[in-house]
């Protein structure tokens, strides 16, 4: 089971990394990791993710079949209640994150942890693209015991595999508390299409992400 999954975050991670987009979602690895899983009985969880710039990440966590909600926000530092322009400073300590409620029975937290290191490049230490400094690194901010060790697992195991020409920087810390962002940055991507960033920085990825996800996607 967890070499399945591993198999699949790694090719994941190189189409992802060096722009090839094959059918990896309904490959046989996939199937065998759905035929594998048993199913969970709850209907609500929560992860949280930093994956650089958060209009990106909400975007494409949005598509995915079983995520009821994505909150873009802040998380991980040490200032109460921080505006966008303080977080922007980079003296928070916060990152900018999505808090992502999903529903297990649909989507798992593997799968989730799957398109995390798919929607940016882990390997970017505090920074993603053009996008430069400590609120744009890339964490998980896990909620349990469980999320913590899935999280350090496929790290590793992505590592161990060389799956990226140099290591996964992706920082793992325990999830203390959430700020939500201003109004205005929730449901950014679709609410501001024609806006430069929107259509010239998040709407490629997005294809790039869907491509790969197309049969997790919503209807």
């Amino acid at each position: 089971m967890r070499n399945i999954l591993c198999q699949l975050l790694i090719v994941i991670c190189c189409t992802s990394a060096f722009g090839q987009e094959p059918d990896i979602l309904n490959s046989k690895a996939f199937k065998e990791m759905n035929s594998d899983r048993v199913p969970s009985t709850q209907t609500v969880d929560t992860a949280t993710f930093a994956a650089g710039c958060f209009w990106c990440t909400e975007a494409k966590f949005q598509e995915l079949k079983g995520v009821t909600s994505v909150t873009s926000g802040f998380a991980g530092g040490h200032t109460a209640h921080p505006s966008y322009k303080e977080v922007c400073t980079g003296t928070t300590g916060h990152a900018e994150a999505c808090n992502i409620i999903y529903n297990p029975a649909i989507i798992s937290y593997d799968e989730l942890l799957a398109a995390f290191f798919t929607a940016h490049d882990p390997t970017q230490l505090n920074k993603q693209g053009n996008d430069v400094g400590t609120q744009y690194r890339s964490a998980i901010f896990y909620h349990n015991k469980e999320q913590k060790q899935k999280a350090e697992y496929y790290i590793g195991q992505l590592n161990a595999e060389k799956a990226y020409p140099t290591p996964i920087v992706t920082q793992v810390a325990q999830y203390t508390v959430f700020y939500k962002a201003e109004d205005y940055h929730q449901n950014y991507y679709s609410q501001n299409t024609e806006q430069h960033y929107c259509k010239y920085v998040i709407q490629p990825e997005l294809e790039k992400f869907k491509k790969v996800f197309k049969d997790k996607l919503k209807d």
